[in-house]
């Protein structure tokens, strides 16, 4: 089948590729780097790949062996024909629209959208059932780049390779490369079987094994593709092949991998959570991934104003361990006063009864007190007289087995008619109109009733394939995650200028869609280990670094090397502050204050910047060994760079290669007394480390 270009736009440093038959039927879809445009010696021995995939239940699927692994490609496909494209502009953004029609049955539409000047797009599909009678979707994806890297002959034997994310709770986004062979993506000697290599998951807490991402790097033409996937519920990426070429996809977890069908009647549109997707010609995965992670800036832009400068946060839950009380809270701010920190964060237990654990009575939300006589209203006032907005502790959407809302089973989410039960949580239906009008009442009342600034959003269990009340399990998830996504839009209009903090178990929620609604995000559960600098710069290849909340938990035994091991850590996200301030010595604090006003001075470098991680890859978080530096390079002309030295054989000097647009004179260096550690001598980064488990900061400009 011969293969036309059918449309091409320019994105920046990208460029937009629609490509079709020669009976323009179908509709293919890739993004290449602007400077290597497409052209008709790329064509490879491979098929049309339609830039929507989805499948309706009971039409024929893909050939040879497809069933069980992949719906892409499926009778559904085959009969739709292209209809139309579109482009406009609209308030600095380019829209281009792409529909394609099975007659009289169902209508799709692929809808791309450009920023200006940014280095991503913004995909996603729907599907408008222009028939008589409904039909039942069992996979329906956001994104579909057709024959990555048409730069390479044949099928690329040994220059294409997947890159991924793995997460696990306190381990979050390590860093995977495998090379397509290993996964079996190579064609077969005839183009008949598919092969598929399909990861993801299934449930509520999105980064619950992966981050929503792939990419794949071409290490010939040097070149990356890859997307994320903005979507708070099950997720699937596919990495397809039958032929030449290789193709990437993902969105909503389908029928065989998160349980999913959705039925759409005469008339309705049903439409895919966002895919964030780009292209760059690089080598560098921390370059790439910087393109994804600066679609953040969009919804930072919009950021309560509280926001701009980063402020430093204390948090009391590794000062108090979810006991929180007026008389600690009140001894906690005699310290803090005139220290610079901008929010005071009561964490988990405010609402603790007599004789009940804290972790157990979630969703009941009454003030104890006990914990405070005299009302919150008097704990919250001494907060602010400290200089400090006050912020507050919610797991909005779950319920402890000891609170009373645990046997409101009618206003529950159930699986098979029973309550949905983990080992001591059940979960609200957030699409019932009682839940929502109940927790407009517990947690928007409570937060306007007391005056609150900030929210931490927290959520501590999964609800794993899905729950009754829709089509199928994977739907009735989707629905109830959607109705929690609408609720944390309610508070915000209920309460504006409020900060979000995103919070599961640490890092489960790190996923684009909700990120845009928050103004930050728990790193990870990760709190006074050593591995915490190791996840904060993983993690900065999925999460902008202005929105990744880190935290440093000083004990007053802690030496000064500890806690400046601990500080450094911070200055890889937002800088987040607890644990025994009450008790530390002068020299402990100076320590502290040193760090805090090294991080307000790289502010504007974390807001706006590219990071780069050094280092040789740290086999072991729990036992790490070697060293790691990140370094990240402002638009402003400043940078400054991070250095943490782990344990085993590390060199008697290190040396780092700037990149290129790093600046090369030191400003100033954290803690002071590691100046002659550190200096910059022929566009490196030269580290004498003194002793294991140390750390350094250097501001460069």
């Amino acid at each position: 089948m011969a293969v036309q270009l059918l449309k091409q736009y320019q994105l920046g440093d990208m460029a937009a590729v629609y490509l079709t038959d020669e009976k323009k039927k179908k509709v293919g879809f890739i993004l290449l780097p602007a400077g290597m445009p497409y052209d008709d010696s790329m064509v490879k021995n491979q098929e049309i790949d339609s830039l929507i995939q989805i499948k309706i239940s009971g039409d024929i699927y893909n050939e040879a062996y497809a069933m069980g692994n992949s719906m892409r490609n499926s009778e559904t496909i085959n009969r739709m024909e292209f209809k139309e494209q579109k482009a406009e502009e609209r308030e600095g953004k380019l829209i281009v629209t792409t529909v394609l029609a099975a007659q009289e049955q169902y209508e799709t539409v692929h809808t791309l959208t450009w920023k200006k000047d940014t280095p991503y797009v913004r995909i996603r599909c729907a599907v408008r059932n222009t028939g008589k009678k409904a039909f039942s979707l069992e996979m329906f994806e956001s994104f579909s780049l057709s024959a990555i890297s048409p730069y390479l002959e044949g099928d690329g034997y040994n220059s294409l390779y997947l890159h991924r994310l793995r997460s696990v709770w306190s381990q979050e986004g390590r860093a995977e490369c495998i090379p397509i062979e290993d996964l079996q993506l190579e064609p077969a000697w005839d183009p008949h079987a598919v092969r598929c290599e399909k990861f993801g998951q299934t449930g509520s807490m999105p980064v619950n094994k992966f981050f929503p991402f792939a990419a794949i790097e071409d290490r010939e033409s040097q070149v990356f593709w890859g997307a994320q996937i903005a979507h708070n519920a099950s997720w699937q990426m596919e990495i397809y092949r039958k032929d030449d070429g290789l193709c990437v996809s993902g969105g909503l977890a389908d029928r065989d991998f998160g349980h999913w069908m959705k039925t759409v009647e005469p008339g309705e549109e049903f439409c895919t959570p966002e895919a964030i997707v780009s292209t760059g010609r690089t080598d560098s995965l921390d370059i790439f991934t910087g393109r994804l992670t600066k679609a953040a800036e969009e919804s930072l832009a919009d950021a309560p104003e509280t926001e701009k400068s980063l402020p430093i946060i204390f948090n009391e839950y590794c000062t108090t361990w979810g006991d929180p009380s007026h008389e600690n809270i009140c001894r906690i701010l005699d310290v803090l006063k005139g220290k610079g920190f901008g929010y005071f964060v009561i964490d988990c237990g405010w609402y603790r009864q007599e004789g009940v654990p804290w972790d157990i009575s979630m969703g009941d939300y009454e003030v104890s007190d006990t914990l405070f006589p005299e009302g919150l209203e008097e704990t919250v006032r001494q907060i602010k007289a400290a200089g400090l907005i006050p912020g507050i502790w919610f797991e909005i959407e779950t319920v402890g087995k000891a609170a009373k809302a645990y046997s409101m089973t009618e206003y529950l989410l159930k699986k098979d008619g029973k309550p949905l039960t983990s080992y001591f949580r059940r979960f609200w239906d957030m699409c019932d109109p009682w839940v929502e009008e109940y927790l407009t009442k517990k947690v928007i009342g409570t937060l306007k009733k007391y005056g609150f600034g900030y929210m931490k959003i927290d959520y501590n269990e999964t609800i794993g394939i899905g729950c009754d009340g829709a089509e199928s399990l994977g739907e009735g998830l989707r629905r109830n995650m959607e109705a929690s996504s609408a609720f944390f839009e309610k508070v915000k209009r209920e309460i504006p200028g409020i900060v979000l903090e995103n919070c599961s178990s640490g890092g489960h929620r790190l996923a684009p869609g909700l990120m845009a609604q928050m103004s930050m995000a728990s790193f990870s559960d990760a709190h006074e280990c050593p591995e915490i600098p190791i996840i904060a710069a993983n993690v900065h290849r999925a999460v902008h670094p202005a929105q990744s909340q880190i935290w440093a938990v000083i004990r007053k035994e802690d030496s000064l090397k500890r806690i400046a091991y601990s500080i450094a850590a911070t200055f890889l996200g937002r800088m987040c502050i607890s644990g025994d301030v009450t008790e530390l010595g002068s020299g402990q604090w100076e320590m502290l204050e040193e760090g805090m006003a090294f991080y307000r001075t790289i502010v504007p470098v974390i807001r706006d910047g590219q990071s780069y991680r050094f280092g040789p890859k740290v086999k072991s978080a729990r036992h790490p060994e070697g060293w790691q530096c990140l370094v990240r390079v402002g638009a402003n002309g400043e940078g400054y760079a991070v250095v943490h030295v782990f344990g085993g054989e590390v060199p008697s000097c290190i040396k780092i290669p700037l990149p290129e647009e790093c600046p090369e004179r030191i400003r100033s260096v954290y803690p002071k007394q590691a100046r002659h550690q550190i200096c910059v001598q022929a566009g490196h980064l030269e580290v004498r480390p003194g002793e294991d488990f140390e750390a350094l900061a250097v501001k460069l400009w």
